[in-house]
Parts: structure tokens; C-alpha cells; sequence
């Protein structure tokens, strides 16, 4: 069930599908970055997710998830520079409860999911790092066999530079004025953006299911 496809409640309602998110960033064969924004009372379209999904939170403000079949609502607390790995589920809504912006980077997997392209996955050796040595200002935010994110928040003027191993990456910018999404091949190398002031950094996001 797509955008525009419509469905009933359990209350026998119909309801029009809408999208996932408010307007895609980044596409490929692989991967689709959606921006998800909701100004405070807002709420998002009833929709379905056909691919396991990332989210990555940009902005935080308190949310509930609602759900088409009657299940109890879900209460959102979500932390900048988080993120969370969720399958794939039944319909649901968004909503905004706060007094405050909520955004985030919604990263579906396409191979895991009812998109999968089945092309060959690319080569690649070795494991992802930074090229700099010493302590690293970063922390994994989720550690699953299908995706691993890391928070990196550099100070300000700081860089740091991120070889891609064996694992496909996303580079995501965290900073609320700049929506840069990079797709990494295994073997090509990133060197993160200096800022003028320290911002909520950077999320880095290798897809571990390529093995």
C-alpha cells in the first residue's frame, strides 16, 4: 500500500495513504532519505513503511504515534543526535505534542524491505574508521547486525575524516541548516564539514546488512 492507496479503519472509515515524510533528500538503489518536519500540533499523514527503517532526530519535541488498527499510542521521547532502528509496521500517524519544531532524517533500507533492487552488493574490505587517532568526540547510538550509527560532534573548526570499510555509509549533517545526506561507497573516505561554532554534529550510519 502506497501514498494514495486507501484503507479502512477497524471503525470502517476510509482513509487516503499519504507519504512517509515531507520531501525526499537523497535516493538510490539502496537507501531513500526522507526529511521528516512537524511544526508543534502538526501531524503527520496515515501512512505504511514497506522497508526496515532509520530515524535520526534533528530537532526533538514531544510526539505520539497513533495507530489505524486501534492499538494504544505510542509516547516519543527522542533525544538530538539519536537514533532508532525500527522494522517495518502496520499504519500510523506522527504528531507533534510540543511547543517546538520536530525534525528528523528518516533513512529507509530499500534491501531489506519490499524495494529491494537485487543488485550485486559492492566489494569492500575492513571496517569503517576515522583516520585520525586519539580520542574521537563520538559514541554509538545503535549497535544492531543490520546498521550501526555513530554521533560524532566535533568542536568547533574541527574535522575529522571517515574511511569507509566493507559497509556502504551515510554521512548525515545534523545541523538544522544544512541538509546534507552523503552516500559513501565502500573504500571512498569523507572528511567532515568544519563548522564555525560547535553544532549537534554528525550521525554516521554504515549499513552492516551489506555482508
Amino acid at each position: 500500500m502506497t501514498a494514495g492507496t486507501t484503507v479502512q479503519a477497524p471503525d470502517g472509515t476510509e482513509v487516503v495513504l499519504g507519504e512517509i515524510g515531507t520531501r525526499v533528500l537523497l535516493e538510490n538503489s539502496r537507501v531513500r532519505v526522507w526529511e521528516v518536519s512537524l511544526a508543534p500540533g502538526e501531524a503527520q499523514a496515515w501512512h505504511l513503511h514497506h522497508n526496515p527503517y532509520v530515524v535520526l532526530c534533528l530537532a526533538t519535541s514531544p510526539c505520539h504515534m497513533d495507530w489505524l488498527d486501534g492499538s494504544a499510542a505510542r509516547e516519543l521521547s527522542e533525544t538530538v543526535g539519536g537514533s532508532v532502528y525500527r522494522p517495518v509496521s502496520p499504519v500510523h500517524m506522527l504528531t507533534n505534542d510540543g511547543d517546538s519544531p520536530y525534525l528528523n532524517r528518516l533513512i529507509e533500507l530499500l534491501d531489506l524491505g519490499e524495494e529491494a533492487s537485487g543488485e550485486p552488493y559492492p566489494s569492500g574490505e575492513g571496517v569503517g574508521r576515522f583516520s585520525e587517532v586519539g580520542e574521537i568526540p563520538a559514541k554509538v547510538v545503535v549497535d544492531d547486525t543490520d546498521v550501526q550509527v555513530i554521533h560524532v560532534t566535533p568542536d568547533a573548526g574541527e574535522t575529522y575524516t571517515w574511511n569507509t570499510g566493507a559497509h556502504p555509509t551515510l554521512i548525515v549533517d545534523l545541523d538544522l541548516d544544512s541538509p546534507d545526506v552523503t552516500y559513501l561507497q565502500p573504500g571512498d573516505a569523507y572528511a567532515l564539514p568544519p563548522k564555525q561554532t560547535r553544532t549537534s554534529g554528525f550521525n554516521v550510519v554504515e549499513l552492516r546488512y551489506y555482508s
